[in-house]
């Protein structure tokens, strides 16, 4: 994925990394060696972490009000025929403010994954995102591929992007959970991301809107793609997405009169 003149583009490895974000992921790795050293006034207790590890500062917690986990969640909170619905790299000016409208209009809540240059750039339409009672996600600062950064430059990123949230929106609207951009998780970006509270998001269903392809072919996409539970990626940020907020508009109501919820992205802490 490359990005041109403020837009955003995908490649190849952004699709291999999303089907990447999809699998099981390994669990934590056990905490290192511990040694104890007997001393007169009785036993000393020292635990080693591993080289690598991501815990968070205390400054640095909570963020999402609630415990997180560093598995990708691709899935609803509830079983059945749920959905989720998941916007990437706003705020977009023009198009943010024409898909709450869409929202709104049909009463459905979706999670916000924000880029937060945007995020500086157009404050009020995050303010009018959490008005309107939809959740937040990081999507890091810049867009950049964070998967070979070290866990201290991810951590300064994630928290330079609440920052900028919470100075959009203060005192309000907890940042629940983090999107890598691309898919594109590494070593270490999931654990990070849990540390500082917000749960690794991923998704299950990508209909590539980054390269509209046309409002009845996003729709159809939509139609023939969605599984019970599924995370969708969607995009509003990052380039024109007007056919994007006309496919939601559009397929909305066919889901729900095939008996279809909308619903947020589980958390598992």
């Amino acid at each position: 994925m490359t990005r041109k003149n403020g837009t955003t583009g995908r490649t190849g490895t952004g699709r291999q990394d999303a089907v990447r974000s999809a699998q099981p992921r390994r669990g934590r790795r056990p905490v290192g060696p511990v040694l104890l050293f007997a001393g007169l006034a009785g036993l000393c207790l020292t635990v080693v972490a591993p080289a690598g590890a991501s815990e968070a500062p205390a400054a640095d917690r909570g963020p999402g009000r609630g415990h997180a986990t560093s598995a990708i969640v691709d899935s609803t909170r509830h079983d059945g025929r749920s959905v989720a619905l998941t916007f990437d790299d706003g705020p977009n000016p023009t198009d943010t403010p024409r898909l709450l409208e869409v929202l709104r209009e049909h009463r459905v809540k979706a999670v916000f994954c924000l880029w937060g240059e945007h995020v500086e750039q157009h404050p009020e339409v995050v303010r009018a995102i959490v008005a309107d009672g939809h959740a937040l996600c990081n999507h890091t600062m810049r867009h950049d591929d964070i998967s070979a950064w070290s866990p201290e430059r991810i951590r300064a990123d994630l928290r330079q992007t609440n920052e900028a949230i919470r100075r959009a929106v203060p005192g309000s609207a907890p940042v629940r959970w983090f999107r890598a951009p691309y898919g594109s998780w590494g070593e270490h970006a999931a654990d990070v991301a849990a540390g500082m509270g917000m749960q690794p998001l991923g998704w299950r269903l990508d209909i590539a809107d980054w390269e509209p392809p046309g409002t009845d072919e996003l729709v159809r996409r939509l139609e023939e793609g969605i599984t019970p539970g599924a995370v969708v990626l969607l995009h509003d940020g990052g380039g024109d997405r007007s056919q994007t907020v006309e496919a939601v508009d559009r397929v909305i109501p066919v889901f729900k009169d095939r008996g279809w919820r909308f619903d947020r992205p589980a958390r598992r802490g």
